[in-house]
């Protein structure tokens, strides 16, 4: 890759980063405050002890992306 596509990359990546920002503004009651899935920004299914949503857990679990979580059989 070319420093001028890195340079560029990043630049890009930047506006992206201060656009979600800018997007979600905290809530003025902790109440009001969703989690929300790490790799897919989902609000529903959202599994607290790994941060992502259920869709993507079944995805990545599957894949053996997860370790020590492995598709049940019975």
């Amino acid at each position: 890759m070319t420093t001028a596509k890195r340079v560029k990359d990043e630049k890009i990546e930047q506006k992206f980063r201060s656009a979600r920002e800018k997007k979600a503004p905290a809530p003025k009651f902790s109440t009001r405050r969703h989690n929300r899935c790490k790799l897919c920004g989902r609000p529903r299914a959202y599994l607290r002890k790994f941060g992502i949503c259920r869709l993507c857990f079944r995805g990545l679990a599957l894949r053996g992306e997860i370790p020590g979580v492995s598709k049940s059989s019975w």
